[in-house]
């Protein structure tokens, strides 16, 4: 994130879900998770952020958008 922090200078660094962004979120470096719904069901699947240690909060969500089909949503951390 360091490396990532300083090539990105002023811009946003954004991560992926998974165990990189479960890493990321469980080391306190998330601001806000951005995330799509879309009606499918897997039955089974990964979980969001990987393996996680503890109980996470998120605020909001401050942001809904309703697309065709799809419901993005914005929370902070």
């Amino acid at each position: 994130m360091a490396t990532a922090k300083a090539l990105a200078g002023d811009r946003v660094v954004e991560v992926s879900a998974g165990d990189v962004g479960g890493q990321v979120l469980a080391a306190g470096l998330v601001d806000e998770v951005r995330m799509d719904v879309v009606p499918v069901v897997f039955g089974s699947g990964r979980r969001f952020f990987g393996s996680v240690d503890r109980l996470h909060l998120l605020e909001g969500p401050e942001e809904i958008i309703q697309g065709n089909r799809v419901l993005h949503l914005r929370y902070r951390v």
